[in-house]
């Protein structure tokens, strides 16, 4: 159906889709992932553009100049758009805040952004980090996907199988702007040009829009609603309240905290940050959740 809409676009011959599937078959070109008779699976999708971004590595490879290229992806939920392919020199959280401002700044902010529980957005003992709390003092609605579960990011997994067959396993890639280079080419192409399956065949680039939300040069101040306790997080991620000491987050060192009661649970308090929930303390059991 891709093709047959890509031929038909740019004035080629006008072929039905399954006379395109016979001649791809025939000559071994078929990807397996497309073959009669496999599973269909059901698709979700948020509703509008930025309302939620998924955001991942993908796996590391060498380069000819002895360095190791990380691509580091984003792609819009709602329209596939591919708002970052960025050839970076490692995972640090730097590396990556450097990237998230320019597409900030370019795109605007979304409502939420997916990622996985792994470095440097978070970790099996430390779920944010100074990373994941920098978005959330943009107002970012941060997620971690399930340990093990890379299916929660199911279309930024997909984006990685496509750059991988179509890109990856193309070149020998001598340097980082060698590899920026294809990279941008192909994030153009896929946005631009190539009709995408889930998306009735329409692109990319027409379902996506930049967010009305602007990118602040100056971290907004931090503030809670009246009527919440407040505490300032210490040495280690440490806070103390009401004769009883626990770790949320070493990375809120210094920063200030809300503590809101749960309805149901008259011992159990929800950690705030911001406007996120980072924990869950149970007064009873000097129980941490969500946090460490």
């Amino acid at each position: 159906r891709k093709l047959a809409r890509l031929l038909a676009e740019e004035g080629g011959p006008r072929l039905a889709p399954s006379t395109i599937t016979s001649i791809l078959r025939r000559a071994g070109l078929l990807d397996a992932a497309v073959a009669p008779g496999q599973r269909a699976w059901q698709r979700f999708e948020h509703i509008a553009p930025n309302s939620l971004w998924q955001m991942d590595f993908k796996g590391h490879f060498p380069l000819l100049d002895q360095s190791r290229c990380h691509p580091l992806t984003v792609l819009d939920d709602h329209s596939r758009f591919a708002l970052l392919l960025q050839a970076c020199a490692d995972q640090r959280g730097p590396t990556v805040q450097q990237a998230l401002t320019g597409v900030f700044r370019r795109y605007g902010l979304p409502a939420a952004m997916l990622m996985d529980n792994g470095s440097p957005w978070g970790d099996r003992d430390l779920p944010f980090t100074a990373l994941s709390l920098w978005l959330v003092r943009l107002g970012i609605r941060v997620s971690h996907g399930r340990p093990y579960h890379p299916q929660t990011q199911g279309k930024d997994e997909r984006f990685h199988r496509t750059l991988k067959f179509e890109v990856l396993r193309h070149f020998n890639f001598t340097t980082f702007e060698h590899c920026q280079r294809e990279f941008d080419r192909f994030r153009d192409c896929y946005n631009l040009r190539r009709p995408h399956d889930a998306l009735n065949l329409a692109t990319p680039a027409s379902r996506y829009r930049p967010s009305a939300i602007p990118f602040p040069e100056v971290l907004p101040p931090i503030d809670y609603p009246p009527g919440l306790e407040l505490r300032k997080v210490q040495a280690e991620g440490w806070v103390s309240y009401r004769g009883h000491a626990f770790r949320v987050c070493k990375a809120l060192r210094g920063l200030p905290i809300a503590l809101r009661p749960v309805p149901e649970a008259d011992a159990q308090r929800e950690v705030l940050f911001c406007h996120q929930v980072i924990a869950r303390i149970d007064l009873n059991q000097d129980h941490v959740t969500g946090g460490k």
